[in-house]
């Protein structure tokens, strides 16, 4: 059953926030920032990123630390408005929008936050295919100026409950969580339809690779190699 009432999804909200935070304050957190300035929980210097993760690896970024002078994309569905709810509680602002429902007015929204604060977009949303990349962070990248940041994150137990939020992962209390930031990515500006799609599935390489890494740190494994650019221009 579905929570229309505006109350009622708030009180919901603020439920799940308060579990995540026990469950949080269980856990031991070890950050990894390729760069001291793509530290969301810790730069606090002018520039802004566009920072990028998959959609099941959510609870952590928003519960693994305070995040700073970010906003969001959050989707019209109505998981959505549970999710912007609760970002709002952790201090973390939300723009309504998909590719499916007010995605022009998001993406105007985005380019307009991303003059002062970071974004930070699921690419693959909650509807999915999971794991697989749109290529809207690619286009605000190459239309604002502002380089895109993969981010993964990992833990060493979890639980990953079946669903529309595609297999979200859940922490289990007194794991590790791993949480990853890469090397800066610049996209070039006024891009083509073909080099749209070719930077959206090298970005998507590029994080899937990162999500690798971080697992194998979480299960206390041997990483394997670190990331490669593939042709993408990032900053050293």
């Amino acid at each position: 059953m579905k929570i229309r009432s505006r109350m009622l999804t708030k009180l919901a909200a603020w439920l799940v926030v308060k579990l995540a935070q026990t469950l949080f304050r269980t856990l031991k957190a070890d950050i990894h920032a390729s760069l001291p300035e793509t530290n969301p929980y810790e730069y606090d210097g002018p520039e802004r990123f566009l920072y990028c993760t998959w959609h099941d690896s959510l609870l952590i970024p928003v519960f693994g630390g305070k995040l700073k002078h970010t906003s969001t994309l959050v989707s019209k569905h109505q998981d959505g408005s549970y999710l912007a709810e609760a970002m709002q509680m952790v201090g973390i602002a939300s723009i309504r929008g998909s590719s499916k429902r007010g995605g022009a007015e998001a993406m105007r929204k985005m380019f307009d936050e991303a003059k002062t604060k970071h974004i930070t977009i699921t690419p693959d949303g909650p509807r999915g295919p999971r794991r697989k990349m749109k290529a809207g962070i690619v286009f605000l990248a190459s239309h604002s100026g502002r380089r895109i940041v993969p981010m993964a994150f990992a833990c060493s137990r979890c639980w990953r409950p079946q669903g529309s939020w595609t297999d979200l992962v859940i922490p289990k209390p007194f794991s590790k969580i791993v949480l990853m930031s890469d090397t800066p990515i610049e996209i070039p500006p006024n891009l083509s339809r073909a080099e749209l799609n070719r930077y959206t599935r090298l970005v998507e390489q590029r994080l899937d690779q990162l999500f690798e890494h971080a697992q194998a740190l979480a299960e206390g494994r041997e990483p394997p190699t670190a990331p490669k650019s593939d042709g993408i221009a990032a900053a050293a």
